[in-house]
């Protein structure tokens, strides 16, 4: 059974941190791609960041980058969102997401981050 299980996520005041994890479980892990992707309410899904199956390549959406560090440890089949200097407009329900090709993709259920003083 595939299965993929956010954690990490909860209420932090602006400038704050917090650590997403992903845990996957029921496929190769270390042979797909990961994403974290993110949604606000009332907006459309967005993509994060990215990160490659052996984890040397990173991508992520200008509104994060230098604050957010995407990671991921293939013997633990995890992939983490180290989140620094959140700011209010970061709050939304975060999702990652596995993917091998357009056709096989599996999403977890989300986290919910809120940016609140």
């Amino acid at each position: 059974q595939v299965q993929l299980v956010e954690s990490g996520g909860g209420l932090v005041q602006p400038g704050g941190s917090l650590r997403l994890s992903c845990a996957a479980s029921g496929f190769t892990f270390s042979t797909y791609a990961c994403a974290w992707y993110r949604q606000a309410p009332g907006k459309e899904r967005e993509l994060v960041a990215s990160i490659n199956s052996v984890g040397g390549i990173t991508n992520y959406v200008d509104s994060v980058k230098g604050r957010f560090t995407i990671s991921r440890d293939n013997a633990k089949s995890t992939v983490y969102l180290q989140m620094n200097s959140l700011k209010p407009e970061d709050t939304a329900v975060y999702y990652c997401k596995a993917w091998i090709n357009k056709i096989i993709e599996y999403w977890g259920k989300g986290t919910l981050v809120t940016v609140s003083s």
